[in-house]
């Protein structure tokens, strides 16, 4: 018991940093999580094919010990190689977008069958430096899950704008999160900007359990009129066919002239194709892009946000790390009793949250749009080590 006149000492803040998903190592092979195929059974026993599953809470035992804000910041700040510069230094359009093509598949990580990162809750942030370019990202709706990230690096005058929202739903036999969205590349030398989508997560119970990226991708760059058409595939129902695979096509945005044909594996290598010349080069190699990666680091607690992912979910994580589930379990659980309190709060009062880093409009369509309020991200507190 404190003495009187004195105030009780503040909880100290856990701010608990996860390797990152890689092509080898990483966080999979930190958890080496076990076959969980009979608990994620029952744990869908009572849900019906076709249900929303942005409201299913998954218990500790199935995440892994990172926030979806973090998994999406990883994907531009955890690199083997410096993807996003080299499209800035590109000679060419075509030789800019190539660049943008492949630092795109470089965002694909391999994602881990059994686990998943938790729900962000409203307003949570997370912020990293990596070298000179600086990555904010922010929760800035619940319902739906909307999650808006912008990074700036003034050494190579590049600017990434995302605004992201799965809808995941299950099927019966597997569950598919489509990702909504777009994400912008801002080229500001050239006056270039890369415009596109993401592919979607499609996790197999039956008859094969297994856990893929699929879809059709579009890049186009309005400014060059050239684009790219892309197709992920994963493994058929059996759990047979071309895992990991891409293939696609750059063309002309006017005349749809095919320029290159691309194929490959996006966890081994790319290569396009001339159509002219008829020759091919690897353009993409997921070992150097992947490989190897450094798990960030806190230099400075003390200005680290209490919105801070590492910081909102340190206690789960710590509990999911050291197997202490029941830790983990209560710290989940007094998360999510707190930003229920929060919401019946503002309700009463009447008070409409807003983000404190982005703008959020809804378009006539039904989707989102997200627009970072300051021209910047200031640098983090968080960083990636050199």
């Amino acid at each position: 018991m404190s003495g009187e006149g004195e105030e009780e000492p503040l909880p100290t803040r856990v701010a608990m940093l996860a390797p990152p998903m890689a092509l080898d190592g990483g966080l999979a092979e930190e958890l080496k999580p076990p076959n969980l195929m009979q608990r994620i059974f029952s744990l869908f026993s009572n849900v019906r094919p076709g249900s929303d599953l942005n409201h299913f809470q998954l218990p500790p035992l199935f995440n892994m010990p990172k926030s979806q804000l973090q998994c999406y910041g990883e994907t531009v700040y955890c690199v083997g190689a410096d993807m996003l510069s080299r499209c800035a230094r590109g000679r060419s359009s075509m030789e800019r977008l190539v660049s943008v093509i492949a630092w795109s598949m470089s965002t694909i990580r391999p994602p881990i069958f059994g686990l998943a990162p938790y729900n962000p809750v409203l307003g949570e942030t997370h912020h990293v430096t990596d070298g000179s370019i600086n990555v904010l990202l922010e929760q800035v709706s619940h319902h739906p899950p909307v999650s808006a990230l912008h990074a700036t690096d003034s050494n190579e005058n590049v600017e990434l704008i995302w605004c992201q929202y799965p809808f995941p739903r299950f099927t019966g036999t597997c569950v598919e999160a489509v990702i909504h969205g777009n994400r912008l590349v801002k080229l500001s030398d050239f006056g270039e900007t890369y415009e596109m989508n993401s592919p979607n997560l499609l996790i197999r119970l039956l008859p094969i359990p297994g856990i893929d990226w699929t879809g059709n991708v579009k890049i186009r760059c309005e400014n060059s009129e050239l684009e790219a058409n892309l197709c992920y595939r994963g493994s058929n129902f059996l759990g047979f066919g071309g895992n990991r695979s891409v293939e696609g096509k750059i063309i002309e945005s006017k005349s749809f002239k095919v320029l290159y044909e691309i194929q490959g594996h996006w966890d081994k290598s790319v290569t396009m194709k001339d159509m002219q010349s008829g020759e091919a080069t690897v353009f993409y190699d997921a070992k150097e892009a992947i490989s190897n990666l450094k798990t960030p680091i806190l230099k400075d607690a003390k200005e680290i946000w209490e919105s801070e992912s590492a910081v909102v979910w340190g206690g789960v994580s710590l509990g999911i790390l050291n197997k202490d589930w029941e830790k983990a379990r209560e710290a989940k659980r007094n998360i999510e009793e707190r930003e229920r309190r929060l919401a019946r709060e503002r309700k009463s009062k009447g008070v409409a949250w807003s983000p404190k880093h982005f703008t959020l409009s809804q378009r006539k369509d039904g989707g989102w749009d997200c627009w970072p309020i300051q021209p910047s991200v200031p640098p983090a507190p968080i960083v990636v080590p050199p």
